[in-house]
């Protein structure tokens, strides 16, 4: 948009916020729907673990920016549900390397379908330059990266 009509910067950023955490309650939603004692970080931990086919505890907290002990309580979880094993690293015994189970790969491939069909139904009337663009757009936005993001406020 040019000659004034373009909307103010402050107003575009105020949507775009709005939007994303509405993206975000329907993740967290759809995890909720994989399996109703999977909240969406357990979900995304199992994801990630069963993409790198297998990683250490330590990585997924490295990867995520979470506490060592955010990790560690949302793996037992999956573990508990028998989505998670931990087998001994193939160089050094005494590391733990994580893998998903045959039921956490089952789970997350139905995932994948269901979510990939949602995708689908939800942009069905876009063109394929509008959903080119769109994919563009949230690649720029992930690779901008985090480390740009304010610090929290101390308590």
């Amino acid at each position: 948009m040019t000659g004034g009509t373009e909307p103010p910067r402050e107003a575009s950023l105020d949507v775009i916020q709005r939007e994303l955490t509405a993206f975000a309650r329907r993740a967290r939603a759809a995890a909720a729907r994989v399996h109703p004692e999977l909240p969406l970080v357990s979900y995304t931990l199992l994801a990630h673990i069963e993409e790198r086919h297998g990683c250490r505890a330590t990585d997924l907290a490295v990867h995520y920016l979470l506490d060592k002990s955010t990790v560690s309580r949302q793996l037992a979880g999956l573990e508990k549900l028998g989505l998670v094993e931990r087998r001994p690293a193939p160089d050094d015994h005494r590391v733990q390397v994580l893998h998903a189970t045959e039921e956490g790969t089952r789970i997350l491939a139905s995932a994948r379908t269901n979510r990939r069909a949602a995708y689908q139904e939800r942009l069905k009337d876009w063109s394929a330059e509008d959903l080119a663009r769109f994919a563009a757009y949230l690649l720029r936005y992930n690779d901008a990266g985090t480390d740009d993001l304010p610090a929290p406020p101390s308590p």
